[in-house]
């Protein structure tokens, strides 16, 4: 995490990669801790294909509004939603620590001047225009692996 960095693989190589921005709190797996859990997961939902960029998501639902860019506080999550499934029981599955049920995401962000620092509530945010590439270039089911 100290990168603030994703990358996308394919066979073994790199093909693109993207700043990013992890929890403020830190790393860490504990449901309500807000930290970004590490470990392997699968990407069990896409949302938002249609979206217009800066699109606002609540509950996984687009709310209709938009996003302005910005650099205030809050952790609005818009554009797309990658939802993280965890793989690994007693690590990110399971009780306390089920990332699926903490809602740990790879979504877009209002707050993108912030990209590259570690801002979030846990999740893990791109540009909106970054993950709306990553989103397109990903099937459900790929799997990710967080790492420090």
């Amino acid at each position: 995490m100290s990168q603030q960095k994703l990358f996308l693989y394919k066979k073994g190589k790199v093909l693109k990669s993207y700043y990013i921005s992890s929890s403020k709190y830190g790393i860490g797996n504990q449901e309500g801790s807000n930290k970004t859990p590490l470990g392997l997961y699968r990407i069990a939902g896409k949302i938002g294909r249609n979206a217009v960029s800066g699109a606002i998501f609540r509950r996984r639902r687009n709310t209709g509004k938009i996003a302005k860019n910005c650099n205030s506080s809050g952790d609005l999550i818009t554009t797309r939603i990658l939802r993280l499934k965890g793989l690994e029981k007693g690590v990110n599955k399971g009780v306390s620590i089920d990332s699926f049920r903490r809602c740990i995401y790879i979504h877009g962000t209002p707050q993108e001047g912030l990209i590259g620092k570690p801002v979030s509530h846990g999740c893990i945010r791109m540009r909106n225009k970054d993950v709306t590439d990553l989103f397109d270039a990903v099937k459900r089911g790929t799997i990710v692996y967080i790492q420090k």
